[in-house]
């Protein structure tokens, strides 16, 4: 199964990278791409969800990493939520050889 990981800037202007999985990613972020922190959330969560799931079908369970990821995905929800106008910058994807889990 390939996985890859995406960079991305926070509001603040941290950056942080994320391991997905499955390429699904790509399905739904654009490098450059600025997204509405909500947006950029409710995106995650869908990717994500689908990419755990190809992981569970393929191998019989979860893959802990992107179940992770989306929950420090979750969390820059709450402590941005304040924030006008906070949007996310997807900076790079980097696909990686494919392993197993």
């Amino acid at each position: 199964m390939p996985e890859m990981r995406f960079r991305v800037r926070w509001p603040d202007g941290s950056c942080e990278t994320f391991y997905s999985p499955s390429l699904v990613i790509k399905e739904f972020f654009d490098v450059g791409a600025r997204y509405p922190l909500a947006d950029f959330v409710a995106r995650s969560r869908t990717a994500f969800g689908i990419a755990v799931e190809r992981v569970r079908e393929q191998y019989g369970f979860r893959c802990p990493r992107a179940l992770d990821a989306l929950a420090r995905i979750e969390a820059q929800l709450r402590n941005d939520r304040a924030v006008v106008d906070a949007t996310v910058v997807v900076e790079a994807f980097e696909e990686a050889e494919t392993r197993r889990f």
